[in-house]
This record gives C-alpha cells, sequence and structure tokens, in this order.
C-alpha cells in the first residue's frame, strides 16, 4: 500500500507472462448487461450464498458481554458525510484521540521529534513513519494495557529531512531508521488517555535491524553476498498479520524502491524485473552511500533477495531477532491474514500488490499446535499456492513446488522458486489480478480481498466497465475443505463503481478487516467522490448495508486496523496526511510538517467498534 498516484500509477507493470487476463474471466463470468443495469453484485451473490451459508450469516451478530446475543444491529452508529476537511471526522456515536506520532520518543532520553529530522540515533529510537497495517497484544489480557505493533511503511525525503536525495550518510540513516516497524508500550490511565510505556518493549526495526531466514531458503546462495554482510532489516512494510501463538507477521511490499545505482552498464536480469529493481528506484538515493543498496556493487549482488518477505516479529521478546519465513514466498506482499483451517493447519491468504499480480495462499504442513511443540514453525513448512479464477465462478489453488510439472519445467530447486515466486506463479498460470491489497477471513469462512484499481486498464470489461479503471472492487470466495482445499468457489463482493451516488460511496478500497460478528471494516487509499479525503467504512458482509464511520485530513490514506481483546477500542492510523507536505495538511496539528499517526476510536456508550 502506498499513495497510488506516487508509486503504483507510475510504476511499469512488471508481469509479461500472458496469463488469462482476470477481465476476460470475468467478462465470460457475467454479461454487460447486467452490469449496465447495475444489478452486478446482487446476481453474483445471489448465486454464490448457500441456504446454509445465509443461515450462518443471519445467526451471527454482536455479542453482549455474558457472550449472549444482545438486540443491538449489527450496525446503527450514524453514519457521516463525505468530508474534505483538514481535519478528521468521526460518527457523532464515536470518540477519536490521536496517539503516538511520527517522531515520539520511545525511551527515557531520547528528544522529543524536530524537523527536519538530523540524527539517525534519535530516529532509531522514535516512532517510525508511514504508520501502516498493525495489531495490539494485551498484557496479562488487559484492554487497557498492551503493545501496539504497526508499519513504517515509508516517507519521503523531503517528508523526513527536508531536501529531495541525502548530501551525507548520516541522511540515508535517517531515512533508513524512519522506515520499518514500531512496537510500543502503551497503557491507558484513569482519565482514559493511552500513554506510552517507555520499557525494553517499545523499540523500533528498521532496514538495519539484525534479523533471520527460516524456511527453504535459508542458507541458499540466493540469500549470501560475497561481501558476507549479515541479514538486516526490514522496509516498506505494508499490511500485516497476527498469529494464534501471539506474533505479529509484517510484509514487505515495495522493497525494490529502495534500491538504485549510478552505473551506467547495470541491467536488470529477467527476476530483477521482475520485480520491479531500476536505476533510480523511488529515487531514495539511498545506495549514493549504502552499497547494500547499489544494484552494481558486486559484494551486495544479492541484498535485493533479502527482501520481500513476510516477517515474525515477537511483541513480548524483545531480545528475539526478526525471523523472515520463507515458505510463504518472496512477493510484494501487502498482507499476511491468518486462520486456522481443518486439522488445525495454519492458513495464510496474502496479496501481491502490483496490477496484474497475484493471490496467494500458504497452508501448513500440520496442526499447527503439534508442530510448535515439537519446536517447529507452522510458518516454515507446508505448501504455498498461487489463485487461478475461472470463467464458471470456480477457482484453483495452483501448487508452487516442484511437484507441478508447469514449476518443475523453470526451476531446479525450492529456494529458486520461493525466491522468485512471481515467476513461478506465472508459469503455474495464476490469474492477473488488478492490484491485490487486503485480505481478511470472515466469521462463516468467506475471505475477502480488496483490488484497489488498475489505471493502466484500456478496454471496459463486465468487472470495471470504465477504462481505465479507478475505482476498484472486493473479491470473495469460499476455499473446499476449510480453507486447506485446493479448488474455491468466488463472486465480485462489490465494484466500488456501483457506490457511486449513495450515502457510502467510495472508490480505492485497500485496508480490510473482518470482526468475528461478520464486520467488515472497509479503508481506502485513492481520489474519493466528489474530492472527498479517504475515510473507513463499516459494512454487515450479510446484508450488505455499509455505513461511512470514519473520514481523515486531506492527502492522507486510512489503514491499519487493531482492537483491544472486548473490541470496546479500535486504533486506525492515518497515513501521510497532507500527503507529506505542509502546505496541504498540518494534521495532526503540531506542525512544521504533517506527521503520520494512529487515532483510537471508541463508541460514546462503550460499546463494540463498529456496532
Amino acid at each position: 500500500m502506498h499513495d497510488p498516484e506516487s508509486i503504483h500509477d507510475n510504476a511499469p507493470a512488471t508481469n509479461t507472462s500472458g496469463n488469462r487476463p482476470f477481465e476476460d474471466i470475468l467478462n465470460a463470468r457475467v454479461g454487460r448487461r447486467m452490469v449496465l443495469g447495475g444489478t452486478l453484485a446482487g446476481a453474483l451473490g445471489a448465486f454464490f450464498v448457500s441456504p446454509a451459508d445465509a443461515a450462518i450469516r443471519v445467526a451471527a451478530g454482536p455479542k453482549n458481554k455474558a457472550g449472549k446475543p444482545s438486540n443491538r444491529a449489527l450496525i446503527d452508529f450514524e453514519p457521516i458525510p463525505l468530508y474534505d476537511g483538514d481535519d478528521m471526522l468521526v460518527s457523532p456515536d464515536y470518540t477519536a484521540e490521536v496517539i503516538v506520532p511520527w517522531g515520539t520518543p520511545l525511551s527515557e532520553g531520547t528528544p522529543e521529534f524536530s524537523w527536519p529530522v538530523t540524527s539517525a540515533a534519535a530516529q532509531a529510537d522514535q516512532v517510525g513513519i508511514g504508520h501502516d497495517g498493525m495489531w495490539f497484544y494485551p498484557i496479562g489480557g488487559s484492554n487497557d494495557h498492551g503493545v501496539l505493533v504497526f508499519n513504517n511503511e515509508f516517507g519521503t525525503n523531503p517528508h523526513v529531512f527536508g531536501a529531495e536525495l541525502p548530501s551525507t550518510a548520516e541522511q540515508v540513516a535517517v531515512s533508513q531508521h524512519a522506515h520499518g516497524v514500531t512496537a510500543v508500550e502503551i497503557m491507558r490511565d484513569s482519565s482514559g488517555t493511552w500513554d506510552v510505556v517507555k520499557s525494553d518493549r517499545s523499540r523500533r526495526f528498521t532496514p538495519n535491524t539484525p534479523v533471520e531466514f527460516s524456511g527453504p531458503v535459508a542458507g541458499s546462495p540466493l540469500l549470501q553476498n560475497p561481501a558476507g554482510n549479515e541479514p538486516q532489516g526490514t522496509l516498506n512494510n505494508c499490511a500485516n498479520g497476527y498469529t494464534p501463538w501471539g506474533t505479529y507477521l509484517t510484509c514487505e511490499e515495495n522493497f525494490n524502491g529502495y534500491f538504485g545505482t549510478e552505473s551506467g552498464d547495470w541491467e536488470p536480469d529477467e527476476a530483477q524485473a521482475r520485480y520491479g529493481f531500476s536505476p533510480t528506484g523511488f529515487g531514495y538515493g539511498w545506495h549514493l552511500f549504502d552499497p547494500r543498496f547499489d544494484l552494481a556493487d558486486p559484494g551486495y549482488a544479492n541484498e535485493g533477495n533479502r527482501f520481500g518477505w513476510v516477517v515474525e516479529i515477537d511483541p513480548m521478546r524483545p531480545d528475539k531477532k526478526p525471523i523472515k519465513r520463507t515458505a510463504l514466498g518472496r512477493v510484494k506482499h501487502e498482507g499476511a491474514a491468518t486462520t486456522v483451517g481443518r486439522g488445525g493447519r495454519i492458513v495464510v491468504y496474502m496479496g501481491d500488490d502490483q496490477r496484474f499480480d497475484y493471490i496467494y495462499k500458504f497452508v501448513s504442513e500440520r496442526n499447527y499446535k503439534s508442530m510448535t511443540a515439537r519446536g517447529q514453525s507452522p510458518l516454515d513448512h507446508g505448501t504455498l499456492y498461487a489463485a487461478r479464477f475461472d470463467a464458471d465462478g470456480t477457482g484453483e489453488w495452483l501448487e508452487l513446488s516442484l511437484n507441478n510439472p508447469a514449476v518443475a519445467a523453470v526451476f531446479s530447486s525450492m529456494d529458486e522458486v520461493l525466491t522468485f515466486a512471481r515467476l513461478a506463479a506465472d508459469a503455474a498460470g495464476a490469474t492477473p489480478m488488478d492490484r491485490p491489497e487486503w485480505t481478511t477471513v470472515a466469521p462463516n469462512g468467506d475471505v475477502y480481498c480488496t483490488l484497489t484499481n488498475n489505471t493502466r486498464r484500456t478496454e471496459p470489461n463486465a468487472a470495471n466497465p470504465q477504462a481505465p479503471n479507478p475505482d476498484g472492487h472486493i473479491i470473495r470466495w469460499r476455499d473446499a475443505d476449510r480453507h486447506v482445499g485446493t479448488t474455491f468457489e468466488w463472486d465480485i463482493w462489490i465494484l466500488a463503481s456501483e457506490t457511486a451516488g449513495t450515502d457510502y460511496s467510495f472508490t480505492d478500497p485497500d485496508g480490510l478487516w473482518a470482526d468475528r460478528d461478520g464486520r467488515l471494516f472497509i479503508q481506502t487509499d485513492g481520489g474519493q467522490p466528489e474530492g472527498a479525503n479517504n475515510q473507513m467504512l463499516v459494512a454487515n458482509a450479510g446484508t450488505d448495508e455499509i455505513r461511512r464511520m470514519f473520514a481523515g485530513p486531506a492527502g492522507c490514506e486510512i489503514t491499519g486496523v487493531a482492537i483491544t481483546p472486548d473490541r470496546r477500542t479500535m486504533f486506525i492510523n492515518v497515513q501521510h496526511p497532507g500527503n507529506g507536505d505542509p502546505a496541504i495538511s498540518l494534521w495532526p496539528g503540531s506542525g512544521p510538517v504533517p506527521r503520520d499517526a494512529t487515532v483510537v476510536l471508541q463508541r460514546k456508550d462503550g460499546g463494540i467498534v463498529g456496532s
């Protein structure tokens, strides 16, 4: 997830596989007359939902503190209108509090935020920039005390240190230390205000933090550099996941943009081109002072292969290194929605956020509890798949291993398959999608994925009857055999273009999370209807009712969802207010530049957030 104008819309599509485009499949799936008649979402939903599924959805509803059904409707807050101001707007049934903005000190003695940022050491112990995916880890089961872990996806050089390109190694280190992940211990006091607890649990993970690799690619020559440097760092951390055993999964997305070179002789090989490496990258200029990020430096030939993974962090163990779980494959990971499938196996759904790239699934080898009891990580042993969507409303998960003849015809080892998972999915015949982003699993087993947009579409089609298609949609499927099967049924849950003119109009769906009552929290990143700011909406997945709950300041993206155990407090993030430009926004108001921050939402009556 990134500002689509600055990254995704200017980045060329790298998928040249020729796999059958998703728009062709949808043309075969649904007649154009149904789209023009405005009946697509209802028509697709009608044949997808079985009577048994409908019964599950009707039965799902909010519970009171005793765990019994509540009389409150699933969604009954007063919605807000579209908003284009430079503050935040929340439903009048809710309160909103800003906490932990970029630059908040994490330890005693660390200076307060000041701009431009000139000290790399200070930034390494302050909250990072680019707040994104996150989760809350309660301490002792508390609703008032825990560790909030959130990604720091990106921050441009002008926003961070006030110049287009770095002129010193210190400026490169400042930029690097603004990226990564923040873990911050927080506690709510008697007045209801959340404060930072300066403990060893409050810490940063940056592109320079020592990390470990595990799984099939650990120890592979593909991760070794002639320079012999130890594995370091995580960057461009976008969406996230959380595991049943209490760890955090952070996902590396547009990692290619931090590499570059001044060498005029460097040319990308096939794999580098497929992942979008280029001499200029995104213009960060790290390669000017840090040879790890110089594409032409022979000592660091495989440094790029060390990024693009799902990284596991233990919030409660400050002494434990982050672990890159290579069995989940190397792509531009948007998120890692984790659920428990049949037989207690861990299943992870992931999107690869680029035009015409794929949706992936990982299934652990065995029951996760038995694996952890034996000292094995369920994320190290299992099978990775890519999705193929067929025209008849069914689909298949295509195995990305040497067991698949199409993959074996291209690769000779699993470390190659996983390191170059995009190429493996090309060979397997996966369906190119329109920027697959967040995935989430609803309580009835449905899986949802946001497809934010595809502005390079040149012809109208049944799924997106605009050319280009700037609005995006949300797809839904149901896997066979409680998530572990290799077939599925699918439909389109909603086309954003169909919401035009409604009270809940939105475009560019991005962040997505389903709670255990069947609410979908939908967050946006892109130009909203009528020039409005980005927003968060809440939907009843059973009835398709949608209401707008929150809108952010000008130029921002709304992203990230975390809750306390009782679900009466929710944390969301406001990323890049004003797109980092103080002429557009100074939110949250402390100046002299806008600062990414977390927002705490609560119902005024103390009810479950979203209700």
